[in-house]
């Protein structure tokens, strides 16, 4: 497949196209953004949130603006990408391709990647209003306490993380939780064996502070690229690129130096001391669950502040999920399935990474030649380096079950399966801190469960046909009823 083509570095209003403002402005052009006035930070935007995307099964793009007590201090956007077609514009990708096409073209990128550098400029929007000392006050803006149970106010959510190896210079871009302490005082919790913890922890150890950059309202591109688990050596902004074939813009934050989006909408600098730490959390994770408990974390003492006039704060915040998570799926899927395929697995159809499961669940088609090629499949799917970590089922299905529809999944399951005969269990595999079931003395280990939902090889040719208009109909009476058919279906959207 051709590479991606590039999308211009400015719009006919000279905006970057990393650029968060430009891409949501998209957003509205499609019909897929929501303006809220009046809420509170105090739970209310935590909680329109929630009930939106429980009510809504394409939940828009949320823009709360005039926060109460923040009026015209700032903004917050909700649900960046929880459509597909939200999705497929931040990757540059056609919106009306179906799921299964954007985690195929995602995937073809991903292997055939060429990292692009970014482009250090002198400035950026992000420059607009510098504050620093007794100027700073991070609760200017309105950071939101998402949920009743969080242990504070949550400013970084859905944002980026911006670290150096003390050893090697590196810089690393990640997205770690951050909870406000006070008006220029930060918590941070990196989660082990992240990039960023081991940067913290070998500066820490030396007894030297360590300096960090956090960026907040970015490009959800960027966004994406700082929750994966890019390579060590690759710039995680030469990562994302690569992705679209296009050198991202950033600037050296002046206190810190490391590398921040040009045209983010807030950028703070700071440092952690070491042995400066307070209680951060509780907070409600990606699982849907409190699963990590309240513990002291090293405090982020902020150097300076600068932001955009009116800025927008962007938030991710985990809930139990409905279709959250949909930008996560896509990548999750398309990387599982290019492990698959250079594990020597041959005819896989399709891999897919349902958003309600985030990482718990991985569905994958085959078109099966051979006995056990569904159990390589599986196997396969399950210890890859993209589905290795914090998994729990692995369901392998014929290629004639849409992935996508979990109600055609279920089905082959049910109908495809005999649990004696179909279900394997792996047992010590690869979990972590965040696992709900596992409890806290047994954390890093769980278990899987390997699905086969194919038909039996052996006697698949025998197996009772299915009950459906054959394709050709399909395609005729489509083709022919078009029209009414639209109608119809228009009439009964949710």
């Amino acid at each position: 497949m051709a590479r991606p083509q590039p999308i211009r570095d400015r719009d006919q209003e000279g905006n970057f196209f990393d650029d968060l403002r430009p891409w949501l402005a998209r957003v509205e052009e499609m019909g897929q953004l929501e303006r809220i006035s009046g809420a509170h930070w105090d739970l209310e935007v935590g909680a329109l949130n929630e009930i939106i995307c429980e009510r809504t099964p394409t939940p828009p793009a949320l823009l709360f603006e005039d926060v109460v007590g923040h009026e015209g201090k700032g903004r917050v956007l909700a649900n960046m990408m929880e459509t597909m077609e939200r999705t497929a514009l931040a990757l540059n990708l056609p919106p009306d391709l179906s799921t299964l096409e954007v985690i195929d073209r995602l995937r073809t990128r991903l292997s055939t990647l060429v990292p692009v550098e970014p482009r250090v400029l002198a400035t950026g929007p992000v420059m607009e209003n510098r504050l620093t000392g007794d100027d700073i006050n991070i609760l200017d803006i309105p950071v939101p306490r998402w949920h009743s149970g969080d242990g504070g106010r949550y400013l970084g959510t859905a944002h980026l993380v911006v670290t150096r190896d003390p050893e090697t210079g590196e810089e690393n871009v990640g997205c770690y939780r951050v909870m406000v302490h006070e008006r220029d005082k930060l918590a941070l919790y990196i989660s082990p064996g992240k990039h960023g913890r081991m940067h913290m922890e070998k500066t820490l150890a030396a007894g030297k502070p360590m300096q960090v950059a956090m960026a907040f309202g970015q490009h959800p591109l960027v966004f994406m690229a700082a929750t994966q688990a890019v390579p060590p050596g690759l710039s995680e902004y030469a990562w994302a690129g690569g992705l679209v074939g296009q050198p991202l813009s950033v600037i050296e934050a002046p206190i810190t130096g490391l590398r921040v989006p040009a045209a983010a909408e807030i950028v703070v600098e700071g440092e952690i001391i070491p042995g400066d730490t307070r209680p951060e959390g509780p907070f409600g994770e990606w699982t849907g669950y409190y699963a990590s408990a309240r513990r002291a974390e090293p405090v982020v003492q902020l150097k300076a502040m600068y932001h955009r006039d009116n800025p927008i704060l962007t938030g991710a915040p985990p809930f139990r999920p409905t279709i959250h998570g949909m930008y996560r799926s896509m990548l999750r899927s398309a990387m599982i399935w290019n492990g698959v395929e250079k594990g020597g697995v041959p005819d896989v159809v399709g891999v897919y990474v349902p958003p309600p499961a985030q990482r718990f669940m991985i569905v994958i088609a085959i078109r099966q030649r051979y006995p056990g090629h569904a159990k390589q499949a599986a196997m396969m799917a399950a210890q890859c380096h993209a589905g290795a970590y914090l998994g729990r089922y692995v369901v392998v299905v014929d290629d004639d079950v849409d992935i996508t529809n979990l109600n055609e999944v279920v089905w082959a399951m049910c109908t495809r399966s005999n649990p004696e005969e179909s279900i394997d269990i792996i047992r010590r595999t690869w979990s972590g801190p965040l696992d709900p079931i596992i409890p806290r003395d047994k954390k890093g280990l769980n278990s899987r469960a390997i699905i086969d939902a194919t038909r039996p090889f052996e006697w698949k040719d025998e197996f009772p046909a299915v009950s459906q208009i054959d394709k050709d109909t399909h395609q005729t009476v489509s083709a022919k009823w078009k029209d009414e058919l639209d109608r119809v279906v228009r009439g009964h959207q949710p």
